[in-house]
C-alpha cells in the first residue's frame, strides 16, 4: 500500500514539474494523448522513477558516500538530478515518458520532486502510523 501511495505522490509531484515551463522536463503521454492516457504515463513514469531510485540510486549513494561528507550533502542535488535524467532516458526508448532537457534542469525538477514528496509524506505520515 505504501508503495502504491509513493507512485500516486510522485506522478502527482512529476506532472506539477510538467507544469513549471522553466524546468525543461514534459511528459508525453500514450497515443492518443489524451487525459487518461496521461495519467496512465505519469503513473509509468512514476514507478519507473521508484526502480531506477531504489536500484540504481542506492548504489550511487553508497559508492559516493564519501562525497556526501565532503559536501555535506549538497552532492544529493547532483545525484537526484542524475538518478531523475536517467529515469527520462530509460522512458524515451518508448513513445511516451519523460523528456528532460539537461542535466541542471534534471537537478530543478529533482528540487521540486523532492519539496512535494515532503509535503505528502508531511501529511500522509500520521495516516500511514494509525493502520
Amino acid at each position: 500500500m505504501r508503495f502504491l501511495i509513493r507512485v500516486v505522490v510522485n506522478a502527482f509531484a512529476i506532472w506539477v514539474v510538467t507544469l513549471i515551463p522553466a524546468l525543461g522536463t514534459t511528459v508525453i503521454a500514450f497515443p492518443p494523448g489524451e487525459t487518461l492516457q496521461l495519467v496512465l504515463a505519469l503513473l509509468a513514469v512514476a514507478v519507473v522513477f521508484a526502480i531506477v531510485n531504489s536500484i540504481i540510486g542506492t548504489v550511487i549513494k553508497i559508492v559516493a558516500f564519501p562525497l556526501y561528507i565532503l559536501t555535506l550533502g549538497l552532492i544529493s542535488f547532483l545525484i537526484n538530478g542524475l538518478l531523475f535524467v536517467i529515469t527520462a532516458w530509460v522512458t524515451e526508448w518508448w513513445a511516451w515518458g519523460m523528456r528532460v532537457e539537461d542535466l541542471w534542469h534534471g537537478i530543478l525538477a529533482a528540487i521540486v520532486v523532492s519539496l512535494i514528496n515532503w509535503v505528502f509524506g508531511i501529511i500522509l505520515r500520521p495516516q500511514l502510523k494509525r493502520r
